[in-house]
């Protein structure tokens, strides 16, 4: 609090804090921050790595930017297949079975449709599973893997904080209407 009103005396702004979180990196993890222009998406995330002092190889600082820079593009919700959680597929299964049924489809082949679009659902939530922004034909995964051959094997993306200017205001907003 005292370190916000200090940037509010400095700045001559009014800021108001909706939400703050803490990312306490492992230690093995280093934690990258990027905000992406003009300042209305910032994005914290910890990569893990086998090896020590790679904070300032630029090489590592790049595939970290690289992956901080992803997610500010496209704004998966968890790291892995795993994180999602199961009431959310339950729900998704659902919704894309009723499409199937009402787009006419045989019943003997919806389920194979579902799990189709469940597939792209991952490719749209889950940081590993989809298409890396600076190279589409290669998944995020494929890019830490390729990395990994640089910078040691158990190189991994541990987890992500993704905010965007206004996100917490216009989700309370919509709760309340």
């Amino acid at each position: 609090a005292e370190r916000v009103q200090q940037i509010i005396g400095k700045i001559g702004e009014n800021i108001v804090l909706s939400r703050w979180e803490v990312l306490n990196c492992s230690e093995k993890g280093y934690c990258f921050s990027y905000i992406h222009p003009p300042g209305k998406i910032g994005v914290l995330v910890e990569v893990e790595a086998p090896q020590d002092g790679l904070a300032d190889n630029p090489e590592f600082r790049e595939f970290a930017r690289d992956i901080a820079m992803h997610i500010a593009a496209t704004a998966p919700t968890c790291v892995r297949r795993e994180e999602v959680p199961q009431d959310v597929l339950d729900q998704e299964r659902e919704l894309y079975r009723k499409q199937a049924l009402n787009e006419g489809k045989p019943e003997k082949v919806v389920d194979k449709i579902v799990e189709g679009r469940i597939q792209k659902f991952y490719a749209e939530v889950v940081l590993l599973e989809q298409p890396f922004a600076k190279n589409p034909d290669q998944k995020v995964s494929e890019y830490v893997k390729q990395n990994a051959a640089k910078f040691g094997e158990g190189l991994s993306v541990k987890r992500f904080l993704r905010w965007k200017l206004g996100e917490k205001a216009e989700a309370a907003a919509q709760q309340e209407g």
